[in-house]
């Protein structure tokens, strides 16, 4: 599934071509993952894009309503979720439809901007700028933008495991399993570990890895391991510097010691059971009976 690198790179890749573009037409196959299709088809066609953002996994194309019938309230928001094999590319109109192509936006300089997605898994509204806060009030903080005291704050007290908070988007906005896995890396820590049980300095060092860790991809315009591309349909290249990411029973790069590969919270974790060593297992202290 993309995370916030490959989102990220779609949007910085969008955000060269669409605001100020107009939507002249839209066109719709398989609607499923579309919240409203008619209204989404009927909001769309006609508007003008403002802005192209992210917040946490999602691609926010700011738009705003032109011409005669304008509701009261113009500006709304394309929200669009990738999920596991979603592509959002601008192409020319003339240029081959992959198959599972099911959105096009015709653009008035005669591109189209057209969502790709074989699984379905992906999602698509249109939501008035001012309900936004409302219906994304729940994402947690930006890894990228979070202090280092607010994010001690969130972790320092919780009882669940680091890898499972990690990928909650209610705590962190944005990471997924494979930056979850490479900043934990990084940070030398179990994924399995408390996240109350990790000292300061601890929780110092995984700030920081998430940070780099991410800042990384989105160098390298993020990771190509299926069907990920950006904008303009090109692979991304940090999948070659993933270190424990998918590469169970390979060395460590740090010391040689078999990638393993075990299920936190319900979901694969990888990591060096040398550089990461596992928690300590709790004594049970057993009550002497009275004679």
């Amino acid at each position: 599934m993309p995370e916030l690198p490959e989102v990220e790179t779609v949007v910085r890749g969008l955000s060269l071509s669409l605001p100020g573009r107009a939507i002249l037409e839209v066109r719709l196959g398989k609607t499923d993952f579309i919240d409203d299709p008619v209204a989404l088809a009927e909001q769309m066609s006609g508007a003008r894009v403002v802005n192209v953002a992210r917040r946490a996994k999602f691609i926010f194309i700011e738009m705003i309503s032109e011409g005669t019938n304008v509701p009261p309230d113009p500006r709304f928001y394309l929200v669009i979720h990738l999920g596991m094999t979603g592509r959002l590319t601008i192409c020319h109109a003339a240029d081959p439809i992959l198959p599972h192509t099911h959105v096009f936006f015709s653009l008035d300089d005669g591109r189209e901007l057209r969502f790709t997605d074989s699984r379905r898994f992906g999602r698509m509204l249109v939501v008035a700028q001012s309900k936004a806060p409302e219906v994304f009030g729940h994402l947690g903080a930006e890894p990228l933008d979070i202090t280092l005291e607010e994010f001690c704050v969130r972790f320092s007290a919780r009882g669940g495991r680091i890898k499972a908070l990690l990928l909650d988007q209610s705590v962190l906005g944005g990471v997924g399993n494979i930056y979850a896995d490479e900043s934990l890396f990084r940070a030398r820590i179990h994924p399995a570990r408390i996240a109350s049980s990790l000292t300061k300095t601890q929780l110092i060092v995984l700030h920081r890895s998430v940070r780099e860790i991410l800042t990384a991809a989105i160098q390298l315009r993020g990771s190509s391991i299926a069907d990920y591309v950006d904008s303009e349909g090109n692979r991304g290249k940090f999948q070659q510097r993933h270190r424990v990411y998918k590469r169970t029973g390979k060395p460590c790069a740090r010391c040689k010691e078999p990638i393993r590969r075990i299920i936190v919270s319900g979901r694969s974790s990888h990591f060096c059971p040398k550089c990461q060593p596992a928690p300590r297992a709790r004594k049970v202290r057993r009550k002497r009976r009275k004679s």
